[in-house]
C-alpha cells in the first residue's frame, strides 16, 4: 500500500474519531445536563498527543487554519441569524456599551494584570488582552439554550457574544500588526476604521442581496436555499478577509443579523439547516483545538496564569459589565449573572494559534506562551461556567417561567406586557402582521403564524412552556390549541387557560377540563359586586398601576419572623398565607414559615419589592 493511501486512511480514521467523540460528548451533555463544550474540551485533551495520542491535529497540516477560519465564519453567521433586532430594542444600548466600553475595559485591565503578574513585554500582554476580551458565541449559545434565563438576559449575552468576537479579532489584529510593523498613531486609526468599514459593507451588502434573492421563493427550493446561503457566507468571509485582513468575522456576523432581522419567507429553512452544521462544526473545532494543548505550555505559565484567569472571571468581567450597564433597566441579579457568564470560545484559541505560527516564522519569541495562556483561559472559563451556570441562574432567580400566549390582540398584548414586567419569558403567537409589529415595538417576542399548526407551536417553544394561554377572539382556535397542548404536549389541567368569547361555549371547555373564563361574564360579575361594595373590590383597580402576586417564602432571613417585623413598603399589603393545605388571613402577629405561599398586593413596584424580600 503506497504512502498516499496510508495517509488517506489515517485522515479518515481521524474524521471517524471526531464523529464518535462528538456523539459521546452530546450524550454526556444530555445525561448530566451540562453544556456540550465542557465534554468536548475534556475529550480533546484526553484524545490528543499529550495523553492517548489518538487525535493529532498536525494531520491537517497547513490546512488547519483554513478549516478553523471557515468553520468560525459559519458559526458566527449562525449566531447572528438567531438575532432579530426588532425583538431586542430594550437591550440594544446595553449590548452596544458591552461591545465597546466593556471590551475596552477588559482589554486594558487584562493587559495590565498580565504584564505585572507575568512580567512579559507589554506588547505580548496586550495581544493576550485583545484576544481574551470577548466572550464566545460558540460557548454562550449552547449555555443560554440549556440554562434558559429570561429573554432580556439571554439576548444581551447572545448579541454580545456575536458582535464582540468581531471587535476582539480586529483589536487583536491591530496589536499584532503593531508588534510586527510598529505602526504609528494615524496608521492605528486608519487600520481600525478600514476594517470596520469592510466588515459592515460586506455584511450589509450580502444580507441585502441574499434576502432579495431568497424572496423569490417560487423559483428556489429549500435545498437550493441552503446551498446558496452557505456559499454566500463563505464568499462574504473570504472576500472581506482578502480586502481587509481580520474583518471577515465582523462581515459574517452582520450578514447573519441582517437576515435574522429580515422577513424572508425561508428563514426557518436556513435556521434548521444551520443548527445541525453548527453543532458538528463546534464539536470538530473544540476537539481539534483542545488536542493542540501542550501541558508544558500551561506549566510554563504556572499558578500566576491561573490567577490572571480568575481575576478576569471574578473581577475584570464584573467591572466591565457593571460599568457598561450602569443606569440600565437590568436588575442587579441580571447583571451578576451576565458577569458570571463570560466564557472564552474558539475564536481566541484559533486566532492565538494562527498568530503563534506567524510570530515563530518571524523569529519573535512568545508564540507558545501566548497559546498556552489563551488555552488556559478558555478551559477554566468554559469548564467553570459550564458546570455552574444553571446553579448560579437558579440561585439568582434569572430563570423565569416560560409562558406561551396564543393571540396578540388587545388582551394578549396587555397580558404579555404584564408577564414581561414580572420578568417571565413570554412568547406570543399571532397571525396578524400589524399586531406582530405592535408587540415587537413593546419588546415582546412574537412568532407570526397559525397557532393551530403544531409546527408553529413548536417554533414558539411550547415544549418548554409551563403555561399555555389561548386568548384569541376565536373560540374554535382557543379550544383546538388547548386540546393540542393537553393531548399532544402533555399539559395538565392547571397549565392551560383559555378565553371564551361566547358564553354559550363555556361548557364545551369545561367538559374537556380546560380552565376557561368569559370576559363578558367576569366583567358583569365585577360590576355587580362593585355596586354598593366599592371598597371590597378596590383591589381590582390596582390593575395597570400595580400587581397582585403569589410569592413563595425562600429567604431564610424572613422565615421565622412575624409579618409586623418585616420592613414592607407602605403601598403594599400581605393578604393571605397558604401553608400546605391550610390558608390564613395575613395579620401582623402571623409568623412566616419556609415555603409559605404569600399573596401580595401593591401599587407601582411595591409588590415586586416585597416578592424580592420574601424570595431572596
Amino acid at each position: 500500500m503506497d504512502e498516499t493511501m496510508v495517509e488517506s486512511i489515517y485522515f479518515m480514521e481521524i474524521i471517524v474519531l471526531l464523529l464518535l467523540l462528538s456523539v459521546m460528548a452530546y450524550t454526556l451533555s444530555k445525561l448530566f445536563n451540562i453544556p456540550i463544550i465542557v465534554f468536548l474540551l475534556l475529550e480533546g485533551i484526553i484524545a490528543g498527543p499529550e495523553i492517548l495520542n489518538l487525535l493529532d491535529p498536525e494531520v491537517f497540516g497547513s490546512g488547519l487554519t483554513a478549516i478553523v477560519s471557515l468553520s468560525v465564519a459559519i458559526i458566527v453567521f449562525d449566531g447572528g441569524l438567531q438575532i432579530d433586532l426588532r425583538h431586542i430594542r430594550t437591550v440594544q444600548r446595553n449590548v452596544l456599551r458591552l461591545i465597546s466600553v466593556g471590551v475596552l475595559v477588559t482589554f486594558i485591565l487584562v493587559t495590565l494584570v498580565t504584564h505585572i503578574l507575568l512580567n512579559i513585554p507589554i506588547a505580548l500582554a496586550a495581544l493576550f488582552g485583545a484576544l481574551i476580551s470577548a466572550t464566545g458565541p460558540t460557548v454562550i449559545g449552547p449555555m443560554v439554550k440549556q440554562v434558559r434565563p429570561n429573554h432580556k438576559v439571554s439576548k444581551v449575552l447572545e448579541l454580545e457574544g456575536v458582535l464582540n468576537d468581531a471587535g476582539s479579532v480586529i483589536l487583536a489584529a491591530l496589536i499584532f500588526e503593531w508588534i510586527v510593523s510598529q505602526m504609528s498613531g494615524l496608521e492605528v486609526i486608519s487600520f481600525i476604521i478600514f476594517r470596520v468599514f469592510i466588515g459592515v459593507l460586506f455584511g450589509v451588502s450580502s444580507g441585502f442581496l441574499l434576502s432579495k434573492f431568497l424572496s423569490m421563493e417560487s423559483f428556489i427550493s429549500d435545498q437550493a436555499t441552503r446551498i446558496i446561503t452557505i456559499t454566500m457566507v463563505l464568499v462574504t468571509f473570504v472576500m472581506a478577509e482578502v480586502l481587509g485582513n481580520e474583518s471577515g468575522i465582523m462581515a459574517v456576523a452582520i450578514f447573519g443579523i441582517y437576515l435574522g432581522t429580515s422577513n424572508i419567507p425561508c428563514k426557518s429553512v436556513i435556521k434548521e439547516f444551520k443548527a445541525d452544521i453548527v453543532l458538528a462544526l463546534i464539536s470538530f473545532i473544540f476537539l481539534i483545538l483542545a488536542s493542540m494543548l501542550r501541558f508544558e505550555d500551561i506549566l510554563a505559565i504556572g499558578f500566576k496564569g491561573v490567577a490572571i484567569v480568575l481575576l478576569l472571571m471574578f473581577l475584570i468581567r464584573p467591572l466591565a459589565v457593571f460599568i457598561s450597564t450602569f443606569g440600565s433597566k437590568l436588575s442587579l441579579n441580571d447583571k451578576i449573572f451576565i458577569s458570571f457568564i463570560g466564557p472564552r470560545g474558539i475564536v481566541p484559541a484559533s486566532i492565538a494559534t494562527y498568530f503563534a505560527i506567524k510570530l515563530n516564522s518571524m523569529g519573535i519569541i512568545g508564540g507558545e506562551f501566548l497559546v498556552g495562556l489563551v488555552f488556559l483561559a478558555v478551559i477554566i472559563t468554559v469548564v467553570t461556567t459550564g458546570f455552574l451556570s444553571k446553579r448560579v441562574a437558579k440561585f439568582l432567580g434569572v430563570i423565569p417561567m416560560e409562558i406561551l400566549v396564543v393571540g396578540g390582540g388587545e388582551v394578549g398584548r396587555i397580558l404579555s406586557e404584564r408577564f414581561e414586567k414580572r420578568g417571565e419569558n413570554v412568547v406570543v403567537i399571532e397571525s396578524s402582521e400589524e399586531n406582530c409589529q405592535r408587540l415587537m415595538r413593546s419588546g415582546i417576542r412574537v412568532i407570526q403564524g397559525d397557532a393551530e399548526d403544531v409546527n408553529v407551536l413548536k417554533k414558539a417553544g411550547i415544549e418548554n412552556a409551563k403555561y399555555v394561554i389561548a386568548s384569541t377572539d376565536q373560540d374554535n382556535t382557543n379550544l383546538l390549541v388547548s386540546q393540542i397542548a393537553k393531548t399532544k404536549f402533555g399539559f395538565k389541567e392547571d397549565q392551560i387557560i383559555a378565553r371564551v368569547n361566547n358564553m354559550e361555549n363555556l361548557h364545551a371547555f369545561w367538559d374537556l377540563e380546560i380552565r376557561a373564563m368569559s370576559p363578558a361574564m367576569s366583567t358583569a360579575l365585577f360590576l355587580d359586586n362593585m355596586v354598593g361594595r366599592p371598597h371590597m373590590f378596590s383591589m381590582c383597580e390596582v390593575g395597570e398601576g400595580g400587581d397582585i402576586l403569589e410569592v413563595k417564602v425562600t429567604n431564610p432571613k424572613v422565615a421565622g419572623k412575624a409579618i409586623k417585623e418585616l420592613s414592607l413598603p407602605e403601598n403594599s399589603l400581605l393578604m393571605m398565607i397558604r401553608r400546605g393545605e391550610e390558608s390564613f388571613i395575613a395579620n401582623g402577629n402571623l409568623v412566616l414559615e419556609f415555603d409559605d405561599v404569600v399573596t401580595v398586593i401593591g401599587e407601582g413596584d411595591a409588590a415586586k419589592i416585597v416578592a424580592d424580600l420574601l424570595e431572596r
